[in-house]
Parts: C-alpha cells; sequence; structure tokens
C-alpha cells in the first residue's frame, strides 16, 4: 500500500522497466514482510534499511495491519505507516489468526483480506500491494485482492519447505496476469528468493525476475542484517534495481488461470 497519492516511481532515477522477455534485461525488487511494526527496535532498523536503498532498492513494505483486537495501536501504526510509504511502496500482509500466526485457522480468509483492505483507505492508505501471512492463499483471497486493485505477492517460485501436505499456497515463477473464476484479472508477482536462497543463486544463476524477501525481524540480528546488505549490493551488479509498483506497471506479463496457479 502506498499513501493516497498519484503516480508511482520506481528506484531512484529509473523508470518503469520493460518485461524482462522483451529486453533481455534482468530486473529485481526487494520486500520485506514487516510483522512487527509497534516494535520500536524492530521498527527503527527497518527505516534506516528503507532509507539506506542498498543497491538503489526501493524496499516494499508488506506490513502487517494494526491487530486492534489484540491491543496494538492502530493510531501508532497509521505513523509509521505513512512514513514507509514515503520511502518506498508499502503493501498490505494479513495475518489471519493473531499478530504472531500468519496462517488463518477458520474460514473467512477473503473476507478478512477485504475487510483489512477497506480499513486501510479509511485511514489514508491505497493498498498497491499483498502478500499472505505463511504463504496463504486460497480462490476467495485471490478474489479478494483482484477487487481491491492488489498486485499480488503471495505466489512462490518453489513451495515453502514448512507447508505440510495438503497446505494452500501459490506456484509462479514470473510476474503474470492470473484469470481468477470470477473472470477478473489479478495481478502477481511471485517471491522467489529469501536471504539464504539468495546466497546460494548469487554465484550461479538468477531468473529474469528476481523478488527477493526478508521479515523485519531478522534486521534485529547483525548477521543476517549485514548478509542482507552484502547481498543487496551483489544483486545489484547482476540485475537492474527496480521496484514491485514499477514493475507491474511495465505490463506484457504473460495470463494463465487460477487453476494453473493454486497449490496442492
Amino acid at each position: 500500500m502506498r499513501a493516497t497519492r498519484s503516480g508511482s516511481a520506481g528506484a531512484e532515477g529509473d523508470t518503469s522497466p520493460l518485461m524482462p522477455h522483451t529486453t533481455g534485461t534482468r530486473y529485481a525488487v526487494v520486500s520485506c514482510h514487516v510483522e512487527r511494526p509497534l516494535d520500536d527496535a524492530v521498527w527503527a532498523r527497518f527505516a534506516e534499511l528503507q532509507e539506506r536503498r542498498t543497491g538503489g532498492f526501493r524496499i516494499a513494505a508488506l506490513i502487517r495491519p494494526a491487530d486492534v483486537s489484540a491491543g496494538e495501536d492502530e493510531s501508532i501504526w497509521v505513523e509509521r505507516a505513512r512514513d514507509a510509504a514515503a520511502r518506498g511502496p508499502l503493501g498490505h500482509h494479513t495475518h489471519w489468526t493473531a499478530p504472531d500466526h500468519a496462517r488463518p485457522t477458520a474460514a473467512g480468509a477473503g473476507e478478512r483480506v477485504l475487510a483489512e483492505g477497506v480499513r486501510l483507505r479509511e485511514l489514508g492508505l491505497e493498498p498497491t500491494l499483498f502478500c499472505g501471512g505463511g504463504w496463504y492463499t486460497d480462490t476467495d483471497v485471490a478474489e479478494a485482492c483482484a477487487e481491491l486493485g492488489y498486485v499480488d505477492c503471495t505466489p512462490r517460485a518453489t513451495r515453502p519447505a514448512y507447508l505440510g501436505a495438503g497446505e494452500r499456497w501459490a506456484s509462479l515463477a514470473v510476474p503474470t496476469g492470473v484469470q481468477l473464476p470470477s473472470g477478473r484479472l489479478l495481478r502477481a508477482i511471485p517471491t522467489t528468493h529469501s536471504l539464504g536462497a539468495l546466497a546460494r543463486a548469487l554465484p550461479r544463476s538468477l531468473p529474469e525476475v528476481v523478488h527477493v524477501y526478508f521479515h523485519d525481524t531478522d534486521l534485529v540480528h547483525g548477521r543476517r542484517r549485514l548478509a542482507l546488505r552484502a547481498g543487496l549490493a551483489l544483486l545489484a551488479r547482476r540485475a537492474r534495481a527496480t521496484d514491485p509498483d514499477a514493475l507491474a506497471a511495465a505490463g506484457g506479463a504473460p495470463e494463465v488461470s487460477w487453476a494453473d496457479v493454486a497449490r496442492p
């Protein structure tokens, strides 16, 4: 999500890219799952990193909304979300069960996404991106994302290793338009690399579009923080730094059906 305003820029000095298959250029974007936005120490580390723009990356903040029912302060959350919106793209990151429990344990996942999306707009924020907590998605969630106009970053290039047999996720390798059962088109930019996966991939091959993600809590650990900075600096040498908003604005993505994306 971003603060309500017109326009959306790419990396500093960058313009909206053409899709890699039309140019032969590799692009890279970076996002953070901001799961503890009200933790002062965690937030300070994230704000510093976003401001630094290592490698030229405008880091997208995929923020979990304040859970008022769990006693979280929405007014402080709004201030921080607006600050992050001034530094880069923001996104809606849903934890369906509790602040510390990402995947849903009951029905109504899509309804929660819609309700949160409406509330974010009431607070003066305009969502542009989405990522389901624990990489969860289903048809109702996808339809909610399309209705809200989100670009979905929930699909993964590889299956999350910790998911149990039969648990839902979505599989994509490249930015794609997903035709949903309702007839809506959901734009999606898959998440491709964790910090560890990026470190392993950098000496070898990289896909045409690289989407690196990390968690805000990674930044309180010195080794992970240094690994992230080093990884982004090296990635910028092998790919053109941009951001999810600019990449989505490029258009030209192939289209597939939801049945080709949904797993299991």
